[in-house]
């Protein structure tokens, strides 16, 4: 799922709780890797942020995700969905 797919959904959906993203576009429903991160984007456009966005880039999010698929556990940055 895009980061660009998520903050659309969200602004034009504006879901309650960001579990809504889940049940609506599937994000974090598989490894839950994203789902701090469904979070961080879900507040900033419920807060109006003009553009959301994550403090990591896109090379770095896949470098740690694989991180965790292969450890199964989460840096204390991604627990905070940074």
């Amino acid at each position: 799922m895009s980061k660009r797919k998520i903050v659309s959904f969200c602004k034009r959906e504006k879901p309650a709780v960001a579990s809504l993203i889940s049940e609506c576009l599937s994000a974090g429903t598989g490894c839950m890797w994203c789902v701090p991160f469904l979070k961080k984007l879900h507040a900033q456009v419920m807060e109006g942020v003009e553009d959301p966005d994550l403090p990591v880039s896109p090379e770095e999010y896949a470098r740690r995700r694989a991180q965790y698929r292969d450890s199964g556990e989460r840096d204390e940055m991604s627990k905070r969905g940074e």
